[in-house]
């Protein structure tokens, strides 16, 4: 019973794996027909696609061609175009060129035909040229013969003539122009220089540099002297100065051309006196000491002097230098205090007259700056000045002034001249200064001879310390109009011949005298 059921049970699982097996196999065959019919419909599709793509890229390339068919048929018609222009162009310019050569040839022609008439017309010329040159001579024979004088000595006549007549327009020229400018750049000139004298407030009297050592009594004559002389040889050694001592009543000369050491020397002498122990050793601790003392003294008098006149950035050297000034004089006048007030007014100009203020005061307080060691080294005060300013890096324009602060060389700047201005201002202002007699003497008596030197001129007197030159001249030799030349030519003289403080004012006076008797 069992191998029955287990029989079937085998049976019915074969037939149920075989049943199984055919169905599987019927649905497998459907898919695979499904997927093929698929398959081929894609293809299909893929090949329609394909050719639809295929038929439009056709398409577009034959458009794409056509327009650039169209495209290059155009730029050909352009091209031929433009070659067509060019070659109408080139016809148009050979054709001017043409005219241009066939005018060309005319005016060769016509130059040729104008050469021609030139050479002839120059012949002309020529001829007629010593023509002319035969007849003149001819005239000038005849002339020669009627005036009684040769060529030369008419020439010479003419000359003369030519030269009085230009003379006389020359001095009415003058006289006419300088009315002018007197009448008006004098009263300007005034108020400006007033007006800086005015501002500078500085006083009359000059400091002078004291030279006598006044004494408690003569008997320290002998201690000065010591014995056998060798306190006043230590003295004189130490000091560079020569000690005189003669029979002026307490008191001892100093003698040195050197400021600083005279000043020195005077010091040392005061302290000796006032210690009252006079000995070598003790002369040369006091000179050490006083030299320190001045050194200072030196510097803060520079130092003091910027200060004033509102100079700043000097080189600490010519500080000092500048600081040597105050123990130097120049007529009687301090030359430190002097620099002080040329600058100053120098600045009040340049501001009146709208130049550089600050080159001018800077200029005006060094313009004498070469003073200072004009007793040490070769050469006149301005050298020095401009050696020093260059020395110490000043400007082109500070040397420059400095160079032509008396007149030297030619002005280049505003500020150069209103520097020699201000100098003069300075210098020749009442009290400023004083000279000795002989050389007050001299050059009055240079300045008359200067005068009379000149043809024409009678007698000449200096006057007002030796400030204006009156000249009487003879009036049948020197006219109205001459004289103002003639005072033109005296002037220039004076400034290249003759050295002086301030200005010297000409005057020339013609007298002319007729007299009749009546009988």
């Amino acid at each position: 019973m069992v191998g029955i059921i287990i029989g079937v049970a085998l049976g019915c699982l074969v037939l149920g794996a075989g049943i199984g097996f055919l169905v599987f196999h019927f649905v497998q065959k459907n898919r695979l027909g499904a997927a093929q019919s698929q398959a081929k419909k894609l293809v299909e599709d893929a090949k329609n696609e394909a050719n639809a793509y295929k038929k439009e890229a056709m398409l577009e390339a034959k458009e794409e061609a056509l327009k650039l068919k169209n495209e290059t048929d155009a730029d050909i018609r352009e091209r031929r175009a433009e070659v067509q222009r060019m070659e109408n162009r080139i016809v148009q310019r050979e054709e001017a060129l043409d005219r241009k050569e066939d005018v060309l040839d005319k005016k060769i022609q016509a130059a040729d035909d104008l050469k021609l008439q030139i050479e002839n017309g120059k012949q002309e010329l020529l001829n007629k040229e010593k023509e002319l040159e035969k007849k003149a001579e001819d005239i000038t024979k005849e002339l020669e013969r009627v005036s009684g004088l040769t060529q030369a000595d008419a020439k010479a006549q003419l000359v003369a003539t030519i030269e009085d007549e230009a003379r006389k327009d020359a001095g009415i020229i003058v006289r006419d122009i300088e009315a002018k400018a007197q009448e008006e750049g004098e009263k300007k000139a005034r108020e400006i220089i007033t007006l800086a004298i005015q501002k500078c407030a500085t006083d009359h009297t000059a400091e002078v540099t004291v030279t006598a050592v006044p004494l408690p009594n003569d008997e320290m004559k002998g201690r000065i002297i010591g014995r056998e002389g060798r306190n006043i040889r230590a003295i004189e050694t130490a000091t560079g100065v020569d000690l005189i001592v003669d029979d002026t009543p307490e008191a001892v000369i100093l003698s040195s051309f050197d400021p600083i050491r005279r000043e020195v020397a005077r010091l040392t002498l005061e302290k000796l006196i006032t210690d009252g122990r006079i000995h070598p050793a003790r002369v040369e601790d006091i000179v050490e000491k006083v030299k320190k003392d001045i050194e200072k003294t030196i510097k803060e008098a520079g130092e003091n002097a910027t200060f004033e006149a509102g100079i700043f950035n000097l080189h600490p050297e010519l500080i000092k230098i500048l600081g040597r000034l105050r123990y130097r004089t120049s007529y009687g006048q301090n030359v430190l205090k002097h620099s002080l007030e040329t600058s100053y007014i120098a600045g009040l100009l340049a501001g009146e007259l709208g130049a550089d203020v600050t080159i001018a005061k800077r200029a005006g307080l060094l313009h004498d700056i070469g003073k200072a060691l004009d007793f040490e080294m070769e050469g006149t005060h301005i050298s020095i000045g401009v050696d020093i300013a260059k020395k110490f890096k000043e400007s082109p324009e500070v040397i420059h002034a400095i160079e032509a602060h008396h007149g030297g060389v030619e002005y280049k700047s505003i500020e150069a001249i209103l520097v020699q201005v201000a100098d003069a201002i300075s210098s020749s202002r009442p009290g400023a200064r004083r000279e000795s007699l002989d050389a007050y003497v001299k050059r009055l008596e240079k300045l008359e001879a200067i005068a009379n030197s000149f043809k024409g001129v009678q007698t000449s007197y200096a006057i007002q310390a030796g400030r204006e030159i009156r000249i009487a001249v003879k009036p049948e030799e020197v006219d109205d109009s001459g004289m103002i030349v003639l005072a033109k030519e005296i002037a220039k003289k004076i400034e290249n011949e003759l050295e002086y403080p301030g200005q010297i004012k000409v005057n020339i006076i013609r007298e002319t005298r007729a007299s009749a008797t009546a009988t």
